[in-house]
């Protein structure tokens, strides 16, 4: 296989990723004399902040998708290949990808973070995480299997087990799906599931610290606190969650929790990268950049976004948050460094400027600061909607997000609670099997040019 795409005299900027980062470089070099590529393993940018909402079959997918093609139409020397990223060949200029090689002049890595389950393999492997739409897509399949098959089920422990609901992680992930949760709890089960008790249903959020959101202020903490233990959420601090087994998630105490629905919103680390080594990775596995994004080291590599750590800056010394406004600026300054590149002129450092915090539990529920400014409950609420609806792509997604919220604020009973097991095409599934037979790391030769990289 190949790329198919031939460089010319070209400079060619790879983008592996097309997050919030990724998507801003590729935009901010429209215009430019560079050849860009965008890599994504999906053919489409998601949202991440809604993500939940998927979840919890409060909103469709497509609504906070958006595709690469139709955001790059009419764009001149940028292609977008769907594919994954399999090494890196820095002395070459060259990257394996899935679908073949390509040669670069510079290359950028962001492709953001993956879930971290910190080295327990029970947990990695019957947790649900929730980082991206596909996951979020199959956490609602199980939330509403299981609530189906509790209705069936022979025994009152098998039953328990269905309706237990444990969410790991106090951070912002998981306040918003325990929170979501929570109302759907009281607003849909009554009404879906007469002819169950939905007090049965019971919702745990655990944090291994001593209070959520630990990014925010204690006052703002304390506040989601307040509204998560009202909405009926059992909240468990210092509690860290040590195994999983038996369907029961196994606490360093000695207590567990019976469920089968096991939610891991506990961290994150940076996407690895094939054969990059270690000496390229900092803290929580991101990839070391100085204040330029530059990998140190490897000749007209960059890094940006969740997927890397910068060393330099004195306010933030054990990297920026993996947040969606570093990423965006890094992608905004890095657009910009590109250009000076191509006019040979120097570059300039990054600075983060920290535009605020949000986080929402519920309708007319949320926490949002600003600088010295610190705003809780319907004004925090209204202004995490607004926020979140102006960063969507696309128009018509802005106005499907805007009705649905509209609709669900004054009636809980959306239409969206059906269950798909999406069956791949046999093609499909034997093109996936036979590149995952081709080994990561396969040798480049010489004469292996960019015509013979099918």
């Amino acid at each position: 296989m190949s790329l198919n795409i031939s460089k010319g005299n070209q400079k060619r900027v790879v983008i592996v990723g097309g997050g919030f980062g990724g998507l801003k470089l590729a935009n901010k070099l429209k215009g430019t004399d560079y050849q860009v590529i965008l890599i994504d393993k999906n053919n489409y940018h998601q949202f991440p902040p809604l993500i939940y909402q998927v979840a919890s079959a409060g909103m469709e997918p497509s609504s906070i998708s958006f595709p690469f093609r139709k955001n790059f139409q009419n764009r001149k020397n940028l292609y977008f290949r769907m594919a994954e990223l399999r090494a890196i060949y820095p002395d070459k200029k060259i990257i394996q990808t899935s679908i073949g090689k390509v040669e670069y002049d510079y290359l950028v890595l962001s492709a953001g973070a993956t879930t971290n389950f910190f080295g327990n393999e029970n947990v990695e492997r019957d947790a649900v995480p929730m980082k991206t739409v596909s996951e979020a897509m199959g956490l609602q399949n199980a939330i509403l299997s299981n609530i189906e098959r509790s209705i069936t089920c022979a025994t009152k422990l098998e039953q328990q087990e269905l309706l237990n609901v444990v969410i790991v992680g106090g951070g912002a992930s998981g306040v918003e799906v325990a929170g979501v949760l929570s109302e759907m709890k009281s607003t849909i089960l009554p009404h879906d599931y007469p002819d169950l008790d939905a007090s049965l249903m019971n919702i745990y959020l655990i944090e291994a610290g001593n209070r959520l959101l630990s990014a925010f202020s204690k006052e703002s903490s304390a506040e989601v606190e307040k509204y998560l233990r009202n909405m009926g959420v059992n909240v468990l601090l210092n509690k860290m969650v040590t195994d999983y087994k038996d369907h029961k998630v196994m606490l360093a105490d000695g207590s567990s929790i019976s469920t089968r629905t096991f939610i891991w919103v506990s961290g994150v680390k940076g996407q690895p990268v094939g054969n990059l080594g270690n000496e390229f990775l900092g803290r929580g596995s991101r990839i070391k950049v100085n204040e330029f994004n530059q990998v140190e080291g490897l000749d007209g590599v960059f890094s940006i976004g969740d997927q890397c750590i910068m060393s330099g800056d004195e306010a933030y010394p054990n990297g920026h948050p993996q947040l969606a406004q570093v990423a965006i600026q890094q992608g905004v300054n890095l657009g910009k460094n590109l250009r000076r590149l191509e006019k040979g002129k120097e570059m300039k450092p990054f600075h983060y400027k920290n535009l605020g915090s949000m986080a929402t539990v519920g309708r007319n529920k949320a926490v949002a600061e600003f600088a010295s400014i610190r705003l809780s409950g319907f004004i925090a609420w209204l202004m995490w909607l607004l926020v979140h609806l102006r960063s969507i792509l696309g128009v018509r997604n802005k106005v499907v997000v805007l009705l649905n919220w509209i609709w669900n604020y004054f009636n809980y009973n959306q239409s969206l609670r059906m269950i798909f097991y999406p069956e791949k095409a046999a093609e499909v599934r034997e093109r996936e099997e036979r590149e995952a037979r081709v080994h990561w790391g396969e040798d480049l030769n010489e004469e292996d040019t960019e015509e013979e990289k099918g």
